[in-house]
């Protein structure tokens, strides 16, 4: 996918995925805010009544969030704070193809969040992100999509959470046992896009997505047995880092 753009619109980053605008993953305290451009001067005028429709009405048997969706809201410009936002742009433009054509999209690029730092938080770290697009899909293909990627790169303590999101139901966080902290840490989150992001794109009904994004730096923190985030990325990694370890492979 192309996630060259780190500065993204509210209304992808958050108002495709179905989130509301009262949702606290969209404070300053979440979120890092552009002053300069401060929002986004284009949007897809048709796409953006059937996002407001959605979220103040519903629809496809949903009853929206029942409140005055705002424009101004939406434009806002945001470093964005997940790749999802990627997501969401290219599930749009496969919507309008003619005939759907079954599709997987996968990338690794750097998020944003105005977090604490400590052990195993960055305020900028890398999202692995993956979706799958196709008729008949369900929660078994991608508990068995995530078990197999992360067995396959020498994690095989994994476990599932039930989770909510605003965008996928059902919702699982994923879990990674590392040794050296003696504790599970969380390593990504996934899901299955509810309808009430898919229909506003014109998606056929009878097509799923399953969708999950996962943390770069914490499973290679279970992998080599790192203790410490910032040891992996950022300036305070030491650069004989760099030089003398072998490469990275799996």
């Amino acid at each position: 996918m192309p996630t060259n753009n780190f500065v993204e619109s509210s209304f992808w980053n958050f108002d495709t995925l179905f989130q509301p605008q009262q949702h606290p993953a969209r404070d300053a305290h979440d979120t890092f805010f552009l002053k300069q451009p401060k929002d986004c001067l284009k949007l897809i005028e048709d796409y953006v009544g059937r996002v407001k429709d959605m979220h103040e009405k519903g629809g496809h048997g949903s009853i929206g969030y029942r409140y005055d969706w705002s424009l101004d809201e939406s434009r806002k410009n945001i470093l964005r704070t997940h790749t999802t936002a990627v997501s969401s742009r290219m599930l749009y433009k496969l919507a309008q193809e003619d005939e759907f054509t079954p599709k997987k999209y996968f990338s690794i690029d750097r998020v944003f969040r105005n977090e604490s730092l400590d052990s195993t938080h960055l305020a900028e770290f890398h999202q692995v992100e993956g979706l799958i697009a196709d008729r008949g899909l369900s929660l078994s293909h991608l508990i068995g999509t995530i078990k197999t990627f992360f067995t396959r790169i020498g994690i095989d303590d994994v476990k599932f959470k039930p989770a909510y999101n605003p965008y996928t139901e059902p919702s699982m966080e994923i879990f990674g046992y590392s040794k050296e902290l003696k504790k599970w840490i969380e390593i990504g989150n996934s899901g299955m896009f509810r309808p009430e992001m898919l229909a506003p794109m014109g998606l056929p009904k009878d097509v799923t997505v399953i969708a999950w994004g996962l943390s770069l730096e914490r499973p290679t923190m279970i992998k080599y047995g790192y203790k410490n985030i910032r040891d992996l990325f950022g300036h305070g990694v030491k650069l004989d880092l760099i030089s003398t370890n072998p490469l990275c492979r799996y």
